[in-house]
């Protein structure tokens, strides 16, 4: 036997045998660590996959197949005018209120069309991190100065960690802008604006079905809540007719999906996920059974779930074995991340970032958590350092993010948002104080 070539196999049999042998099976926190992540997993699983995820993930399909390369290029690509593609990029979460997990299908769908680095890098810590309503929550929940600051820093943030992501692999996308110039111009299918009435209508079922519910008994951001499930209803419909009219799918199938959905909807009208369920159902069968565009958006589709879903479920599993749940308590004592953010030292700043880089938090869950903590004796710029890389980062992001660029640019990307995170922190600390 050639153990030059055998001792890695042995290693990990090793390694897996002295893990399983000293499991601390019986020990009070590793049994509730453990509770922790599978009920975070259950939650997510909930709370996420089909409202969040899947709606994505059809997004993410149809950008692939129905948005031509030379499209993305010429907006988000490495040839694309500066201002044009870090503006767009940038302001992307005031329209998607997703989370840190939501967005890596669009994210994967955008760079693997062609988007520069840079724009791309931009839109990925955009999307999570500019949340109207989050920005509205913590400015009415933590303090205006903290509200303003969050915004600022965001919309900052983007742009300069885009830009720098551009320069620090600038080689790379010196031959991906001229890879660029040298294709030829495709043909268009559809104009643009038909293109745009498409991902508008899918958009507004991932925006209007995730509404969060807001914390006042009237205005404008509760009669959204109230009316979201009618809203995601009408997007579904436009959705529908955009299919049949410019698509070419035909009709009694969308009509028998709507009929399926409408009667759930009327029978269970207190569970929302079961007619939302169906409509998911009915649109994998339709794709599926169409022509050839349609069967290669569900292929796409079902592509970005094979290789999303399962690095996110397990980095959800560990993240809950080490941090727990909101409120509650993994591996990892609350009273440790408290005790360490006081202040505004460099080191609470720095524990803040890091800390917030690898917790999930799912939409509009980071200001409750931060009220707690802020409660407990959080400084000002530990706080912000942690809304900043927060909801912008987690574990099982950074496991997504590794497959679709690679090991390199992910620790590059994780290490760019922790040390801004870490110096705005401290800035503002020091503002306030």
């Amino acid at each position: 036997m050639d153990w030059k070539k055998e001792w890695k196999p042995l290693a990990w049999i090793v390694a897996a045998f002295l893990l399983c042998f000293y499991l601390p099976v019986g020990w009070a926190r590793f049994d509730n660590a453990v509770m922790e992540s599978l009920h975070l997993v259950k939650w997510y699983a909930q709370e996420h996959v089909l409202l969040c995820l899947v709606p994505a993930f059809f997004i993410a399909g149809a950008i692939a197949v129905f948005v031509s390369q030379a499209s993305v290029m010429k907006y988000l690509g490495a040839n694309a005018p500066k201002v044009l593609a870090y503006g767009v990029a940038s302001v992307s979460g005031t329209i998607l209120a997703v989370c840190s997990c939501t967005v890596l299908p669009l994210f994967a769908g955008i760079y693997r069309m062609g988007a520069g680095l840079g724009p791309a890098t931009a839109f990925l810590y955009s999307g999570p991190a500019i949340n109207v309503l989050a920005i509205i929550l913590t400015a009415r929940i933590l303090g205006l100065q903290l509200g303003i600051a969050r915004a600022v820093g965001a919309v900052a943030f983007s742009i300069v960690i885009g830009l720098l992501m551009h320069l620090i692999f600038r080689n790379e996308e010196l031959e991906k802008a001229k890879a660029a110039a040298a294709m030829p111009e495709e043909e268009v299918e559809r104009p643009l604006w038909q293109n745009v009435l498409y991902f508008a209508s899918m958009v507004c079922i991932l925006v209007f079905a995730n509404w969060g519910k807001s914390d006042q008994p009237e205005g404008f951001w509760h009669t959204l809540y109230v009316w979201k499930w009618a809203l995601t209803a009408l997007s579904s419909l436009g959705l529908g007719a955009i299919l049949v009219a410019w698509f070419g799918v035909r009709w009694w199938k969308v009509l028998a999906t709507g009929v399926v959905v409408g009667m759930s909807a009327l029978l269970a009208p207190h569970e929302p996920l079961l007619p939302f369920t169906l409509g998911v159902l009915g649109l994998s069968f339709i794709t599926n059974t169409e022509g050839e565009g349609m069967q290669s958006w569900f292929s796409s589709t079902w592509t970005f779930a094979k290789q999303i879903l399962p690095l996110l479920f397990f980095g959800v599993l560990v993240a809950g074995l080490l941090l727990g749940r909101p409120g509650g308590e993994g591996l990892i004592p609350s009273e440790w991340v408290a005790s360490l953010v006081g202040g505004n030292s460099l080191w609470a700043n720095l524990f803040a970032s890091v800390a917030g880089a690898f917790m999930y938090f799912a939409t509009l869950t980071e200001v409750p958590i931060l009220q707690g903590l802020i409660g407990n004796g959080m400084g000002q710029g530990p706080a912000l350092a942690l809304l900043l890389a927060g909801p912008a980062l987690s574990l099982p992001n950074m496991l997504v993010i590794r497959s679709v660029l690679g090991t390199k640019k992910t620790v590059v990307f994780v290490l760019l948002v922790i040390v801004m995170a870490t110096i705005s922190g401290m800035l503002f600390g020091f503002f306030v104080s």
